[in-house]
């Protein structure tokens, strides 16, 4: 008999993950599907990082580090963490995971306990109502729409709160909308939950330095509630290293002890290979990052300007990461080819099916008026994709 436990039937597959893997089995079959749903840089490993790993083995990192990791790594985040963002974490204030969705993964369950309230903005990641789940937590969604840059406001931030709530998600730059919160709107943000002693803030900063406004704000910078931020990066988008599966987080040390203690039961620590690579990425230079940004810049402008001239779709202008999420509710309700659009996993197939490009329904990510863009291609490869994305809407009558 086939049972799986009432957790797992909870949750739901990631639509990202999804959509990438029929994208691959139509590409398998020959046909030539523009994949625009990868949450990943398509750029090479910096060619230094990658020395670093096969020196690593070279050197036999082959055996266990501690669960949080080396000393050198906590060391070299501690340092990236002052250098860049003026934030003071002491090594054991950091643990490092496999990957930044292990890291929220930890959080939330060190914890949330059952019925505990997690307030998360809309749309979000889409892993991040799953874990709640998985923690036996409560979401709490707070809608935004494209009108306000899919950001909260205070108001709402306020609205949400109960005394059931635990902690709220933030993630800046914003994976799937690309908004980026300043300095002033985290801080109307802060003074809301200093009304409220008990939340703790899980702060996603994975897109930190793929930011087009002149630079990353952190709610951490905040001194009246930084002991109550678990902050959460990683390598894979700054340094192209998805795979080398290194994320950290930074919190007060009782947090991280309560993280360890349970990384420690569950996967201990993450791969020493990518450990010492990671070392290097971080103690590298900004050129490197500042390169890959600037070809961000380059394909979203691109994207943009694209996707805002089709009439029929409305969409805001990326501050940050690698997406657009336009908002294509305007199409439901018409047909094409014999497909009648009536949301946004039916716009998502239907782009799939008769242009061939992937997308990623908003659905997965709380918002079903939109779909998800990932602009982490080239620029001939985007080109293409905006003609077909463009010819098969005006096709919808």
């Amino acid at each position: 008999m086939e049972q799986v436990s009432h957790r797992l039937a909870a949750l739901s597959e990631s639509s990202t993950i999804a959509m990438n893997q029929k994208s691959k089995d139509l590409q398998a079959k020959g046909i030539d599907v523009i994949n625009l749903t990868v949450g990943e840089p398509d750029f090479f490993t910096p060619d230094h990082i990658k020395e670093a790993a096969k020196k690593a083995v070279d050197m036999n990192f082959s055996f266990y580090s501690p669960v949080a990791g080396y000393p050198e790594l906590l060391d070299a985040i501690s340092k990236k963490l002052k250098r860049e963002n003026n934030l003071d974490y002491a090594p054991n204030q950091i643990i490092v995971s496999n990957g930044a969705k292990h890291s929220i993964a930890n959080a939330l369950l060190a914890l949330i306990n059952k019925g505990d309230e997690v307030i998360v903005p809309a749309p979000y990641w889409v892993s991040y109502a799953e874990l709640v789940k998985l923690a036996e937590g409560t979401n709490i969604i707070i809608d935004t729409t494209v009108e306000q840059d899919f950001k909260i406001s205070p108001a709402q931030l306020e609205k949400a709160i109960t005394p059931k709530t635990k902690a709220l998600m933030i993630c800046s730059p914003s994976n799937p909308t690309g908004s980026v919160y300043t300095k002033p709107e985290l801080k109307a943000l802060v003074d809301v939950l200093m009304k409220h002693p008990g939340i703790f803030i899980i702060s996603d900063e994975i897109y930190e330095h793929i930011n087009f406004i002149g630079g990353h704000q952190s709610i951490a910078q905040f001194p009246e509630i930084k002991d109550r931020v678990i902050l959460v990066n990683g390598v894979s988008k700054a340094y192209a290293m998805t795979g080398y599966r290194i994320g950290y987080m930074a919190a007060a040390a009782w947090i991280t002890k309560a993280c360890n203690k349970l990384q420690g039961q569950m996967t201990t620590n993450a791969s020493t290979i990518a450990q010492r690579a990671a070392i290097t990425a971080l103690n590298s230079g900004p050129e490197i990052t500042e390169k890959f940004r600037i070809a961000f810049e380059k394909r979203k402008d691109m994207v943009y300007d694209a996707i805002t001239k089709i009439k029929g779709i409305k969409c805001n202008k990326p501050d940050g990461a690698f997406y657009v999420f336009p908002d294509v509710s305007s199409f439901y309700g018409k047909s094409a080819q014999g497909m009648t659009i009536k949301n946004s996993d039916d716009m998502s197939f239907y782009l799939l099916d008769k242009a061939y490009i992937a997308t990623v329904p908003g659905s997965g990510f709380g918002n079903d008026k939109c779909v998800r863009i990932s602009f982490a291609t080239s620029d001939e490869k985007l080109e293409i994709a905006l003609n077909r994305l463009k010819e098969a809407l005006d096709a919808l009558k």
